[in-house]
């Protein structure tokens, strides 16, 4: 009786040993058929007979923290070199001139015909642009949407309020803030990521800004002779594009800037590109029309519903908007764009929400 019983509990442990061995079989098959076809759909891409999309692959890639490896597992660095020298964006020389822009009288125009309408209806200026603020917190949100992309442009009629947001300390041992925080702790209204930071692998705390950070007029980040893309607002309000060193900036009276780029637009003349300009991302713009408002751009990417956007897309949105200038900004997973209380648009992420060292914010509106 007692022998049948242990022949029982020993058929017993072997029917379980032979059951979870052959699921384990099946869970490394499966691991390495899925490997398999990923390391040959991406072999397709990279070796394969559409130069197109390989381009197009290897540019999006490559421009993420930690995704250059999809293409350097295929690919020599001369090849990706190469492919990026014809699909990249070429750096404007020039300066802003800050006589094209001109919100005041755009402004006393907006304002009278706003007064006349009533707060908070529709009204329009002199230079044709069309005032939709119902809600009258200056502030209106169009949905942009192209073949391969979808997005948010929040234009902000009185340039005065946008400004950079920076964490208190720049230091390793320190953390960034998410954009809700850069908003809520300036008592701001809305906001979209800032300038450039170290996030090496994807894996920053967003603590470390680099490049020149401008807020309220101090110098927080940046050597006096060393040369940085500096994208910001000077004392008059006028969003200024241009490549300058820190002590041109201080002396330019620029207010807040932060790095990153490329410039988009300059003085009304877009920026040239070779091949899709880079690849599809998501992405982050800002601009200025002629009449002063601020043009702050964000875009979905990584997504189903929405791949990305080249930077050939930023610069056709910021020409239809009316952009007289406008810079690329800080993208991928760090795109992200708060307004009402909560975030509107953002993207996949491995990580909790992304954490900054820099953000432009919207300050609540003057009241008399």
């Amino acid at each position: 009786m007692s022998r049948s019983i242990n022949e029982g509990k020993i058929s017993v442990g072997r029917r379980l040993a032979i059951y979870f061995g052959r699921f384990f079989l099946w869970l490394i098959l499966t691991i390495l058929v899925l490997v398999l076809g990923l390391y040959l759909f991406l072999y397709l891409i990279n070796k394969g007979p559409s130069p197109h999309f390989r381009d197009l692959f290897v540019a999006s890639v490559m421009e993420s923290s930690a995704g250059g490896i999809l293409a350097r597992m295929y690919l020599t660095d001369e090849e990706i070199a190469a492919i990026q020298e014809n699909n990249r964006t070429e750096d404007i020389q020039e300066i802003t001139d800050v006589s094209l822009v001109n919100f005041d009288a755009a402004g006393d125009a907006a304002g009278e015909e706003g007064t006349a309408q009533g707060e908070g209806t529709s009204s329009g200026d002199d230079n044709g642009f069309i005032y939709d603020d119902p809600d009258g917190d200056g502030i209106e949100i169009h949905e942009v949407h192209g073949e391969t992309y979808s997005g948010r442009m929040m234009i902000v009629y009185d340039p005065s309020r946008v400004v950079v947001s920076s964490i208190p300390s720049y230091t390793h041992g320190y953390m960034g803030w998410t954009i809700q925080q850069h908003v809520e702790n300036n008592g701001a209204v809305a906001g979209i990521n800032g300038g450039k930071y170290e996030d090496n692998n994807g894996l920053g705390s967003g603590a470390w800004p680099e490049g020149i950070v401008i807020s309220g007029g101090r110098i927080l980040n940046g050597n006096d002779g060393r040369t940085y893309g500096v994208y910001g607002f000077n004392e008059d309000n006028i969003f200024i594009v241009g490549n300058m060193t820190a002590k041109a900036a201080a002396d330019m009276g620029i207010r807040d800037a932060v790095t990153f780029g490329p410039a988009l637009v300059v003085n009304g003349n877009p920026a040239e590109y070779q091949g899709l300009g880079g690849g599809l991302n998501p992405r982050t713009a800002i601009g200025q029309r002629p009449d002063g408002a601020v043009l702050l751009l964000v875009i979905e990417g990584r997504k189903s519903s929405s791949l990305g956007a080249t930077m050939a897309d930023l610069i056709d949105i910021m020409l239809e908007y009316g952009a007289v200038n406008a810079a690329n900004m800080d993208g991928g997973m760090s795109s992200t764009m708060f307004y009402g209380g909560e975030i509107i648009v953002d993207n996949a992420t491995v990580r909790d929400t992304r954490r900054i060292p820099t953000a432009f914010i919207v300050m609540p509106q003057q009241t008399e």
